[in-house]
């Protein structure tokens, strides 16, 4: 084993006893894009499922949406090299995409919406309890810019939540591995890189604005990155200037003086 497989293999078992992600008899389906960062989740599921003290299932589900020449094929050889059960879905959502979105903007987020639903159903259908998906760390603190800089929110990507349907529960398991990192272990390991084609024309979409005010902040500082992931992970309520959240610190706090009293 490489220092840095096994440096993301620990991230990844760290992640799981800080949020719960792996725990025993789960069914997670893990879900393959077939762009680096899901190749290396799977190949780092099935490294844990080896040495693991508990007994965890995984099933590769990939869904093919339609993108002119998809080499599906590539993904499935794969999966039976690797000797992973697996499900091959296929959904045209590219023509509804393509319909609803005006030329030059960002597909995006309808893309990712009209995937979610279908695989949330996937999900249930395959009797999987949980839905592993390949966010890292570095989506993460860009999607934290993002909803700060675009949305007025303070909000990024959580590593285990209910979906809105309630019916199944996603875990990120790359939550505290580096996108530099992840490129290097695919890059050691030759995956067969299958790219996104239908939005990689579109150079001037915000999150690669927002990853490139990072990468150039991080140059200045090394430890941007580092910081803002870990601002995340130390939330100060009684500094932000939430209303609601405010009033509701109050009320506790003078629920406690009265009890003091």
């Amino acid at each position: 084993m490489s220092g840095i497989e096994k440096k993301l293999q620990k991230q990844v078992v760290q992640a799981s006893q800080d949020y719960g992600l792996i725990q025993d008899g789960d069914h997670i389906m893990v879900c393959m894009s077939g762009g680096k960062d899901s190749y290396v989740m799977l190949h780092l599921l099935q490294c844990i499922q080896k040495k693991a003290p508990f007994d965890f299932s995984l099933t590769a589900v990939n869904l093919d949406q339609g993108h002119p020449g998809f080499p599906g094929h590539v993904l499935e050889e794969y999966f039976q090299q690797v000797n992973v059960p697996y499900k091959m879905l296929t959904k045209d959502t590219y023509s509804i995409v393509t319909d609803k979105i005006p030329i030059g903007k960002a597909y995006c987020s309808l893309c990712s919406r009209l995937r979610r639903g279908i695989l949330y159903n996937a999900a249930v259908d395959l009797g999987c309890n949980k839905i592993a998906l390949g966010h890292h760390r570095d989506d993460i603190i860009e999607t934290l810019m993002l909803n700060i800089l675009y949305s007025g929110q303070i909000k990024a990507m959580s590593p285990h939540f209910l979906s809105d349907d309630e019916r199944n529960t996603v875990i990120r398991p790359l939550a505290y591995c580096s996108e530099e990192d992840i490129q290097a272990l695919s890059q050691e390991c030759a995956f067969p890189i299958i790219p996104c084609n239908l939005c990689g024309s579109q150079e001037n979409l915000k999150r690669k604005k927002v990853k490139g005010l990072i990468d150039q902040l991080h140059q200045d500082n090394p430890h941007v990155r580092g910081n803002m992931f870990n601002a995340l992970r130390n939330v100060r309520p009684g500094q932000l200037l939430d209303p609601k959240l405010n009033l509701a610190l109050a009320a506790k706090s003078q629920i406690r003086s009265h009890e003091e009293l």
